[in-house]
């Protein structure tokens, strides 16, 4: 995994997971939601952990929750305006694994935002132990194309006038020309 340069972040430089996703825990105007589930059988492996593309499902279920949290209804959005959200990139850390009936706390606070997209920190916890760590970067689409989003959209996600939030460079999060 790359390393962020020395001397700051560039276009295209990259921190891990788990370092900037901490670094954002503090950022923005409002607290990170929070999404509690429980860890079933069905979730875990023959060694009685989650297994790892699992936390992905997890982080996903408390995105839309999130989403819906901040007054948004996804299917309103695609049927009014066409408009989607895709994953375009995923950094994960994995800290420490959950095991059988663990209840579990994934916090999602935005922690940057561009026309067409918005780069999360999302973090599983047990307790107090941070266990799975992602920034994970959303893209809005209209059919297969980006799409920029809305000025209202944009502020229910980022938070007030997107206060606290980093610009992309500064999380590393290279462009492929969403519109941002």
């Amino acid at each position: 995994m790359a390393r962020q340069p020395e001397g700051g972040a560039g276009r295209g430089a990259q921190r891990p997971a788990a370092e900037a996703a901490g670094a954002a825990a503090g950022q923005g105007a409002r607290p990170p939601h929070r999404f509690a589930l429980r860890v079933y059988y069905e979730d875990t492996d023959l060694a009685g952990i989650v297994y790892y593309a699992n936390y992905l499902r997890f982080i996903e279920r408390a995105r839309t929750e999130w989403v819906r949290a901040a007054g948004v209804d996804q299917t309103a959005l695609r049927e009014g305006q066409g408009i989607v959200f895709a994953v375009r990139r995923i950094e994960a850390d994995y800290l420490a694994p959950a095991r059988f009936d663990d209840l579990l706390e994934v916090r999602t606070a935005p922690v940057a935002a561009t026309g067409a997209r918005i780069v999360l920190a999302q973090d599983i916890w047990r307790g107090s132990t941070r266990l799975f760590a992602a920034v994970v970067t959303l893209v809005a689409l209209a059919g297969s194309r980006p799409a920029r989003l809305p000025g209202d959209l944009r502020r229910r996600l980022a938070g007030p006038g997107g206060s606290g939030l980093h610009r992309d460079e500064d999380l590393g999060a290279g462009g492929a020309g969403e519109g941002g």
